[in-house]
């Protein structure tokens, strides 16, 4: 009998021990991450209506809360809706939150640690808490430019960065959407909105940063700066390197061959150096660098420069990270995937810090959209400082690549992105789409010697002469205003 009760006590003991536990973990361990979930709409509705920090940029609100009505108190609102929209998400009462709004709830909401004593202060005062203004590091009007640049009806993305830093100065794509149209309190309204929202192609409401734009695209012949610095880290290649230029490559039994680009001068001459490769995106050069290396140094340099490795973190917002290079390629495939084809897939900001690791000596630095957050009384609680994120390759071997990609503006096919006065680092590329339609990219730096700005553009959906005129003269434009600011 007493062998009994003792059993009964050990259970006892341990089951309260497992609810203990279980509650410890849900108000300590797991409360962040409880809070943090989109689906918790607790965690929504119990400041849906209080007095909600601001996003800010260049001192002006581009998320903010106003007076609402007798049934909620504050009304979330959107003064430069589809500017922004990208970046801010929206916070919706039955949708949840996404973009800033989600990632950095506990501050804007002033629930964070950060907060604690303004919340114990509002509390003696009878107030309820209130949250934290998030100032990012958007330039206002780089924004606006990059956004414009962008025609109604084309989709698009444009990264602008400082690649010193990490600081994102302008982050747009098209097509947007007006958070403030599922922001509203009128339910009936919310719901028939975002149910035509939906229905917009190239619109993703909750993936914020994956093209920007929702998608993963093929980058095209950007990737061939992941060949060149792969081929440049193996030691087998040089500065001074002769590759072969074929107009095709031809494959052992089978009939596809793989073309030179023909948009350019490839087809002038039968072996090329990589200034010259690089100077006219011959294909055929780079394809026969992965055949020479294999996969893994290709897929390797590609993760070296953050091709499928995951930024969300640090970026504070939702992020599709790509799929890196491809696994399981035979010849054609390997060859195809060297220059951006095949199943290599990535976004504009992986494109945009592979390009900025180039521009600083081959440190990536980790991208960042916040500047500071303050607290209500605009005390300083948080001012991230740029930190390095990886190392993408040696010095002087971006050192050398720059050197080549400042020959691709200033003698190859990116001369629409030369600034006078200024030398510009810069590459294109032109995804082909199998409709006689492509993307058409451009990523680049300047000045050369001394970036101070990063410029990454993809036009989704465009031909040849259209993908020209939207990407290398439209990095011009960006290039010059952010350098005469």
């Amino acid at each position: 009998m007493n062998q009994a009760i003792r059993h009964s006590w050990v259970a006892a003991i341990a089951m309260f021990a497992l609810i203990f536990g279980a509650i410890s973990y849900v108000q300590v361990v797991g409360a962040d991450d409880l809070n943090a979930n989109a689906w918790n709409k607790r965690a929504i509705l119990q400041d849906y209506c209080n007095d909600r920090g601001a996003i800010i940029v260049g001192g002006t609100p581009v998320a903010e809360s106003v007076e609402g009505s007798d049934a909620c108190k504050f009304q979330r609102t959107y003064p430069q809706p589809e500017l922004y929209a990208g970046i801010t998400g929206y916070f919706s009462q039955n949708y949840g939150a996404t973009g800033l709004e989600q990632a950095m709830r506990g501050q804007l909401a002033g629930s964070s640690d950060q907060l604690f004593l303004d919340r114990v202060g509002q509390l003696f005062l009878g107030n309820q808490p209130k949250g934290a203004s998030v100032e990012l590091t958007i330039d206002p009007k780089i924004q606006q430019l990059a956004y414009s640049l962008i025609p109604d009806g084309q989709r698009g993305s444009i990264v602008v960065t400082n690649p010193k830093t990490g600081a994102i100065l302008a982050m747009v794509s098209k097509p947007s959407y007006n958070p403030n149209l599922v922001a509203t309190q009128d339910p009936a309204a919310e719901t028939k909105n975002i149910n035509e929202l939906v229905k917009v192609p190239g619109i993703n409401l909750n993936q914020n940063v994956s093209g920007p734009t929702g998608e993963l695209l093929a980058p095209g012949s950007v990737f061939k700066l992941v060949d060149t610095a792969a081929a440049l880290n193996s030691g087998k290649y040089n500065k001074d390197s002769v590759l072969p230029n074929p107009a095709e490559m031809p494959f052992d039994g089978i009939q596809y061959k793989l073309p030179n680009y023909a948009g350019g001068n490839c087809y002038t001459q039968n072996t090329a150096t990589f200034a010259f490769a690089l100077q006219q995106s011959c294909n055929t050069p780079f394809a026969s660098i992965a055949l020479d290396l294999g996969r893994d140094a290709i897929a390797e340099q590609a993760a070296k420069f953050g091709f499928g490795e995951d930024v969300g973190d640090q970026l504070k917002l939702g992020y599709a990270r790509g799929n890196g290079f491809p696994n399981d390629l035979d010849k054609p495939g390997l060859a195809q995937s060297a220059i951006g084809q095949k199943d290599v897939r990535a976004t504009p900001l992986q494109v945009a810090l592979m390009t900025a690791a180039i521009a600083n000596g081959g440190v990536q630095m980790s991208p960042s959209l916040i500047k500071t957050v303050r607290s209500p009384d605009l005390r300083v609680i948080d001012e991230p400082k740029p930190t390095p994120l990886r190392t993408s390759t040696t010095p002087d071997i971006a050192k050398q690549i720059t050197e080549w990609m400042t020959s691709v503006v200033s003698q190859g096919i990116a001369s629409g992105a030369s600034v006078p006065g200024v030398q510009v680092a810069g590459k294109t590329g032109t995804a082909e789409l199998g409709n006689g339609l492509n993307n058409s990219w451009f990523t680049g730096f300047a000045p050369a010697n001394n970036p101070q700005v990063a410029v990454t553009i993809v036009m989704e959906g465009v031909d040849i002469y259209a993908g020209a005129k939207l990407t290398s003269p439209n990095a011009k434009k960006i290039f010059e205003a952010v350098l005469n600011k």
